[in-house]
């Protein structure tokens, strides 16, 4: 299992996937919002999308989790 973890502060601004979803290396996952910019958080790992724990939104800190993909 692959756990995707925020980078930095931010907002969620939009959740791409749902659990269950098949993502390959490069998917975008969720895309945050930080200073007026839209960051795409993009699998790293093949694999399905077991968990989203994040929502339309959400403000997160650097570690949270986002995904988990299996």
């Amino acid at each position: 299992m692959a756990e995707v973890r925020a980078e930095m502060v931010a907002n969620v601004f939009q959740v791409v996937v749902t659990e269950g979803t098949t993502v390959d290396v490069g998917d975008t996952l969720v895309i945050l919002e930080s200073m007026k910019m839209e960051i795409p958080v993009l699998a790293e790992d093949p694999g399905t999308v077991l968990q989203i724990k994040v929502a339309e939104g959400d403000v997160i800190q650097e570690g949270d989790l986002i995904a988990v993909i299996e």
